[in-house]
């Protein structure tokens, strides 16, 4: 598995159906991050500094932080 940081912040870098890690609302401040794959890209700007926010594919919604690539 290959990740890849500061890549979040790009729209166009994140497509439905990828691999991301993601930080929660409720897991912000800590090192707690989510595994899982794009369901919905909700960030509508082409860039966000603190990452795009996405919804996987198990409802949760935060914002990337990685790409992971198998």
């Amino acid at each position: 598995m290959i990740t890849q940081s500061n890549i979040g912040t790009d729209r166009k870098k994140i497509k439905t159906g990828l691999n991301v890690e993601i930080v929660q609302k409720k897991d912000q401040g800590t090192n707690q991050l989510t595994i899982g794959v794009v369901k919905r890209i909700l960030t509508k700007s082409p860039t966000h500094p603190h990452g795009i926010k996405v919804m996987l594919e198990t409802g949760e919604i935060g914002r990337v932080k990685r790409l992971i690539y198998d």
